[in-house]
């Protein structure tokens, strides 16, 4: 994968220890660039950097963006950020609405006002497909919203109000990726609130039944990493003034249901064991504040960025596929 390239630079990635963050982090210091990684590893893995910290280019804070000072230290000399630093998941926020609310909400605040005082031209912030709510039509267009469905959806929301508007009072350049359901390696097939992908992978790979949520035929824009990846580095070298201060969708403009995806990870799991193909998906109920269907319209990102998608979801599901077995072997 050919990403576009940073002139070296100073760059801050919050969340950096996270499943994107560490993927970004390896990128950008493969490119030779001076990288400060700010986590409070709720939700980061050490394990996910620690082939960086041999690096001198590499530093590692631990600290919480819900802590100014954190962010003001984070910021020091830094040219660009990328904040990757949230709490993910839609039921999580929907049991504990307060802390998804404090972290992505006011550890946002925190950070942009940290970085706008120090500074800093661009700031690059991970935000969500869940902000389209509501709102029936596919596939989804960055101008056209509903309302939203739980307390995160809210919170990814509002994180764009405010990059909006300091971008009008205080001049910082601001660019929102909304993330359509991102999968590949680091991520964390552990935990009530782990993604659908390396959760399915997982039981699979021990022997268990995937229980999917409702008939199986809910669907979504599966996103490999690569894709985020590159959205994100499109998004910090642009020279295409119209593109700053957007938000942009970050997917494939492609939908796969989630029958699709067992049928797919059976597939490409059973090559290292040929008894997963035989395991059958139970069926649940549907999981509350779940939109049935999303699928990205990418022709902003084309237009504005030159963005083409660098992994679609059969082979980026090939791809980690084998990342994913070799993960669960090993625990």
């Amino acid at each position: 994968m050919s990403y576009p390239s940073l002139t070296v630079k100073n760059i801050l990635v919050t969340g950096g220890a996270g499943f994107i963050g560490s993927n970004l982090c390896e990128e950008l210091l493969r490119q030779g660039n001076r990288v400060t990684c700010l986590d409070n590893f709720s939700t980061g893995k050490h394990d996910n950097i620690a082939s960086f910290l041999e690096n001198p280019k590499f530093t590692l804070i631990e600290g919480d963006i819900r802590n100014y000072e954190d962010c003001q230290r984070a910021v020091k000399g830094v040219d660009l950020v990328f904040h990757e630093a949230a709490l993910g998941s839609v039921p999580r926020s929907i049991n504990d609405p307060i802390i998804s609310t404090d972290v992505n909400i006011g550890g946002f605040v925190k950070m942009l006002f940290a970085a706008k005082e120090e500074g800093v031209k661009r700031f690059i912030y991970a935000a969500s497909s869940s902000t389209y709510g509501d709102h029936p039509a596919l596939p989804k267009v960055e101008e056209n919203i509903g309302k939203p469905l739980s307390p995160y959806a809210i919170t990814k929301y509002v994180n764009e109000l405010y990059a909006e508007n300091f971008s009008k009072l205080y001049g910082i350049e601001t660019i929102g990726l909304r993330y359509f359901n991102v999968f590949g390696k680091r991520q964390d097939p552990d935990g009530a609130y782990a993604a659908v992908i390396p959760k399915f992978a997982k039981m699979l790979i021990e022997h268990q039944q995937p229980v999917i949520n409702g008939d199986g035929n809910h669907s979504r824009d599966f996103t490999h990493i690569e894709n985020v990846v590159l959205m994100n580095l499109l998004a910090a070298t642009t020279q295409n003034q119209k593109a700053v201060n957007q938000v942009f969708n970050t997917a494939c403009g492609e939908r796969n249901t989630l029958n699709q995806l067992v049928t797919y990870l059976k597939e490409f799991l059973s090559e290292f064991d040929p008894a997963i193909e035989s395991i059958v998906p139970v069926f649940g109920k549907e999981r509350e504040g779940d939109v049935l269907h999303s699928l990205a319209s990418i022709e902003k990102a084309k237009n504005y960025l030159g963005y083409t998608p660098a992994c679609l979801f059969k082979e980026g599901l090939r791809r980690s596929a084998s990342w994913y077995f070799q993960l669960v072997v090993k625990q």
